[in-house]
């Protein structure tokens, strides 16, 4: 398995855990670097008349500098610019006196019109902005539409955050080794990493494994195995009944979007739990799914009481207020106030649940933190974040990433930090960013029906940090293969295909 994300300073240790058990060493992973680069450049361009590699001074420009002796010994005609000289003794400096290429000053960097770059300059370890002539050659490359072809990481992007540190070069492929970093999927460097390619360099899977990293991307294989597929003797409420609250007359298609997500995602029964008031509006719109009246919080005790529901949905399309408040405590204190036979299980709160805790969070996190609450998980976009967590999202120093594990810490929830690069983030530090987002998913009600998918995996027992991580990717996923002209309705069946997937191969395991 290959989904772990190391920080630059995970990577640094694997190369020296990697160098100290042998038998190859710093200069034979340079080289199988430089290897690797070498032959994407010839994958890609195989006509390309002249490559211009771009050195620093450390083991990036190491790597540059054998792409550069094996394109050269392939009869590519190759010029490298380098912004320094390799430290003495190094293992960059053994590979740039290997390379029988005269290295050009950096400050001098010029390129013809169909020419191609190697960015060997700073890599993932780059902490601070790009100045000087690392700026220039970014606008030469990009002025005369070079392809790039980037090693580890685009010169200029951060390897752990993903921010863009000034300027940064926009390369056609990237090229890392052994695993990816935060910064290969955490906007806005992802934008500009263009096609990863992860090469195998002789870092072997134990060697990451002893790093325990509490990072990866949010693929399958890390949450396949919690995957639920009912036995050949469940019946319906084996497999979870989920609640999913309503707002009012005018506003209830969220919550049956929500509610039929749910259901196609697998529990055995939902229900609507609707205002009075909308009862009608709700009934002259479902079919499967159940509606029951729930004005207040002696209503939601009767429910669970009887029907012994395993989720509940709270926000979408429900109102900000008290209300919304009360209901949300009420739930999270159901597991005191019920017996264990009728416990639930998991909750999701999304939309207006969020908001209306915005002027009292440290109520909600008390809450969720008492002994026997539900586990809690939380679907905020960028506003709703900032509504519940203002100073960690005001933390400039911080990435995407850092800020949804500090939230899921002091929330002690599952975060889904909602975007185009959605971050996952459970209280224990695990993390997953979700690296198969679609545009198609900008549309109104999009998010609802991601958390009736949540809410459906929960019902069924799926933890709650793997069922978050499932339903944003089947969410993605869904949304990918959809295409163009996906509005929220279509969703909860363009869901089938992909569940359909899952399920062959959860039972092929």
């Amino acid at each position: 398995m290959s989904d772990e994300l190391l920080t630059s300073a995970e990577m640094g240790e694997a190369d020296r855990l990697t160098i100290a058990a042998g038998p190859i060493d710093g200069y034979g992973l340079m080289q199988r670097a430089g290897e690797a680069v070498a032959g994407e450049v010839f994958r890609r361009y195989p006509s390309a008349m002249h490559v211009h590699v771009l050195c620093g001074p450390g083991n990036n420009g190491g790597d540059g500098y054998v792409v550069a002796r094996i394109l050269a010994g392939s009869g590519v005609t190759t010029t490298i610019w380098a912004s320094g000289a390799p430290r003495p003794q190094s293992d960059a400096a053994l590979a740039a006196a290997e390379c029988p290429i005269a290295p050009r000053p950096l400050s001098r960097f010029e390129a013809e019109p169909g020419s191609i770059v190697v960015d060997a300059l700073y890599g993932a370890g780059l902490s601070k902005p790009l100045s000087g002539d690392a700026v220039r050659a970014v606008g030469v490359a990009t002025d005369r539409r070079l392809p790039v072809v980037a090693v580890d990481l685009p010169s200029g992007v951060s390897g752990d955050s993903g921010r863009v540190l000034g300027l940064a070069f926009a390369a056609a492929a990237t090229v890392t080794f052994a695993r990816k970093k935060p910064g290969h999927l955490l906007l806005p460097g992802r934008e500009r990493c263009g096609d990863i390619v992860l090469a195998d360099i002789g870092i072997g899977d134990d060697i990451i494994a002893r790093l325990q990293s509490r990072i990866f991307e949010n693929r399958p294989a890390h949450w396949l195995r919690d995957f639920p597929v009912p036995a050949v003797d469940t019946h319906k409420y084996k497999r979870g009944h989920v609640g999913v609250f309503s707002g009012g007359p005018s506003a209830t298609g969220a919550a049956r979007l929500s509610a039929l997500a749910a259901a196609r995602s697998g529990a055995g029964a939902v229900t609507v739990l609707s205002p009075g008031n909308a009862m009608r509006v709700n009934a002259g719109h479902l079919t499967s799914i159940m509606l029951r009246k729930t004005d207040d919080v002696a209503d939601i005790r009767e429910f669970v009481g009887e029907r012994r529901p395993s989720a509940f949905v709270l926000g979408p399309g429900f109102g900000v207020g008290d209300k919304t408040r009360t209901f949300g405590l009420a739930l999270l204190a159901s597991g005191q106030a019920q017996a264990a036979a009728t416990q639930v299980d998991g909750l999701v709160f999304d939309a207006d649940a969020i908001t209306a805790f915005r002027d009292a969070p440290d109520v909600l996190f008390e809450a969720a933190r008492r002994p026997h609450a539900p586990a809690l998980v939380m679907t905020p976009h960028d506003g709703e974040f900032a509504r519940l967590f203002p100073d960690i999202a005001s933390d400039n120093a911080s990435s995407k990433l850092d800020k949804a594990r500090a939230a899921a810490a002091r929330a002690n929830a599952v975060i889904v930090y909602k975007g185009a690069d959605t971050v996952i983030a459970a209280p224990d530090g695990r993390a997953a960013i979700n690296s198969n987002g679609a545009a198609w998913l900008a549309t109104a009600g999009s998010g609802d029906v991601l958390s009736g998918i949540s809410a459906g995996l929960l019902a069924q027992a799926m933890p709650a940090f793997e069922a978050a991580c499932a339903a944003v990717w089947i969410h993605a996923e869904a949304g990918s293969r959809f295409g163009a002209g996906l509005i929220a309705e279509d969703l909860p069946l363009a869901l089938v295909p992909v569940l359909r997937e899952l399920v062959a191969d959860r039972g092929g395991r």
